[in-house]
């Protein structure tokens, strides 16, 4: 399927707003195109609205061309975008996996769009059929986070390329945790397969969720129009410069994730050996999912001991399942020694 089948015909005929600061790089010797106040500096000036200097600095790190990438307000932004590009509300649906990021389908509502769920199987992994079984012509969008939130596992590169060859649609892989995973990011097959967008964020291993920075690798056709459609001015300058920041600091981000990894794994074996432990879902994640013997009463007694965790017992598949961040130690020990208080109350 074309690209052109697949974007909202309104939004291929758009006549985007444009900015003389996109018609224009580097330093001028006067900036007189867009009535900002001259007279008190600093934050006087709009931000690049395309983001040229973090975009070149990320896209050396990964591997990727300016022209693929869309930096967009959070993963959010980055979400919704797909459905404002690529949806025709009322008509077209996406497919997603079941569970997964509840962002999928608070857009696809707030967009108007038929949101589809597909069951993982039990132990969490992918059933491609059924997935591809679940579309039709206007199924517009797959999306597959992975690694999954909220079970912590990632799909192998072949599993996601099998659906990138079988889905005409746009297959969009969420890489929010993948830092944390050994599977080994889709980037490298941006070229092999053109209707295929890898999300990824600042949130997670980069430590900026502060900053709201998500990024979109796709076709450079598909960040085209991404960046018509964007709000002009759309990532400030404070997140830009901070981002930046970050890109100074990757040998520093890299070695604190592998720590986290190795903390991971400290924080799987200290919960299993707690009697309401019932089971640890291997991860590829900063996080773990817990199976517990009461869910319910169990995050109760935690928030009022001020640990906050995250309850995902009603959520399909994660019966009496609490989702748990990996912290810093001082965070891990309390968490265990609250565990332990609870069994013993």
């Amino acid at each position: 399927m074309t690209l052109n089948k697949l974007v909202r015909p309104n939004i291929l005929s758009l006549e985007p707003y444009t900015c003389a600061r996109n018609e224009f790089t580097g330093e001028a010797r006067a900036w007189l195109d867009a009535n900002e106040n001259s007279r008190i500096t600093e934050y006087n000036r709009y931000p690049d609205p395309l983001q040229i200097e973090v975009k070149r600095r990320l896209g050396a790190y990964r591997g990727v061309e300016i022209e693929r990438m869309f930096l967009g307000v959070g993963s959010d932004e980055c979400i919704d975008i797909a459905y404002r590009v690529f949806c025709r509300p009322g008509i077209d649906n996406v497919v997603a996996i079941e569970p997964t990021y509840g962002m999928y389908q608070v857009c696809a509502a707030i967009n108007d769009i038929e949101y589809r769920r597909v069951s993982l199987h039990e132990d969490f992994s992918l059933n491609i059929d059924a997935l591809l079984d679940a579309c039709d012509e206007n199924t517009k969008i797959i999306w597959i986070c992975t690694p999954n939130n909220p079970t912590g596992n990632a799909y192998t590169r072949e599993q996601l390329c099998e659906i990138c060859r079988r889905f005409k649609g746009i297959t969009i892989v969420d890489e929010a945790y993948i830092d944390f995973s050994p599977k080994g990011s889709m980037i490298e097959f941006l070229n092999e397969f053109p209707r295929l967008i890898v999300m990824q964020t600042f949130s997670k291993a980069w430590a900026s969720a502060a900053i709201r920075l998500g990024v979109s690798y796709a076709s450079p056709e598909i960040i085209n129009i991404y960046n018509n459609v964007k709000y002009p001015y759309n990532i400030n300058e404070l997140t830009q410069r901070q981002a930046l920041k970050a890109l100074d600091n990757i040998a520093n981000i890299e070695n604190v994730t592998k720590e986290l990894i190795d903390a991971r794994k400290r924080l799987a074996d200290s919960l299993a050996t707690l009697d309401c432990v019932q089971k640890i879902y291997p991860s590829d994640a900063n996080f773990l999912l817990v199976k517990v013997s009461n869910a319910n009463d169990i995050y109760s007694f935690l928030r009022d001991n001020g640990v906050i965790v995250r309850n995902r017992c009603r959520v399909h598949l994660c019966g009496e399942c609490l989702r748990i961040t990996v912290g810093d130690e001082s965070e891990n020990n309390l968490l265990i020694e609250k565990l332990a208080e609870y069994v013993t109350k």
